[in-house]
């Protein structure tokens, strides 16, 4: 009798990708052009990036500026412990030795204080200006006007 299901090949190399009753993953839930398919990490950045678009309308001198999305903030040296301060959500690094200023926004704790994308993108919002408010020498108002408003 003709078995109509062929066997695996023992030397055939791979997963399998079902179980031997056709069930199991098939493949990915959502196409990648559809924003489901969009991890936690790049939705962030894509939120700090609009935040970042908006103020150099008004401030051209930001396209000097790097702009990273770091997962935690790292202790910078070997004697430095964790104190019962916050944890920072953003940091500023000044510009030296041909490298520009940087500013650095973390996502775990921001993620961790947000409930849904509007407060999120709120907060990712604040904490950009204040940082870009820090470098330029200026305050957060000046940076951006509506700044503190609900």
């Amino acid at each position: 009798m003709d078995n109509p299901v062929p066997h695996r090949a023992a030397g055939r190399p791979g997963p399998r990708r079902r179980d031997r009753h056709g069930r199991g993953m098939r493949g990915p839930i959502a196409p990648p052009q559809v924003p489901l398919a969009a991890s936690r990490a790049d939705l962030f950045a894509d939120l700090v990036q609009d935040s970042v678009e908006r103020l150099e309308r008004r401030w051209p001198q930001l396209a000097d500026i790097d702009f990273l999305v770091l997962e935690v903030p790292r202790l910078d040296g070997p004697g430095q412990t964790w104190n019962d301060e916050a944890v920072p959500l953003g940091g500023t690094i000044a510009a030296r030795d041909g490298r520009p200023a940087r500013v650095v926004v973390y996502r775990r704790p921001v993620e961790i204080r947000t409930k849904g994308r509007d407060e999120r993108a709120a907060l990712v919002h604040e904490i950009v200006v204040e940082q870009v408010a820090e470098l330029l020498g200026l305050t957060p108002e000046t940076v951006d006007p509506r700044y503190g408003e609900d």
